[in-house]
């Protein structure tokens, strides 16, 4: 069962992480800059957006491409908790 959730299936090893690709890598940077700078207003709103829209276009990318089930869970347990926040607004 282990194989089947962390096996690559491109290139075969287990895969649980791997390096972030370029939208999580904005999702992470974007966030720290936003917990160093606390920024406010109408700035702060467009980092938040920008952490946002990153994460999103991230866990989508893992839902279509991901290299094995764990991978594309994760991605569609990202966009559902993004989905419950905006719809819990």
């Amino acid at each position: 069962m282990i194989d089947w959730w962390f096996r690559n299936r491109r290139t075969g090893p287990i895969t649980v992480a791997q390096i972030p690709n370029a939208a999580l890598s904005v999702f992470l940077v974007v966030t720290v800059l936003r917990s160093v700078l606390a920024p406010s207003g109408r700035f702060g709103t467009a980092v938040g957006a920008l952490a946002t829209g990153a994460l999103v276009v991230w866990a989508a990318d893992e839902v279509v491409r991901g290299v094995n089930p764990w991978r594309r869970l994760l991605g569609a347990a990202v966009l559902a908790g993004r989905a419950m926040a905006v719809v819990g607004r």
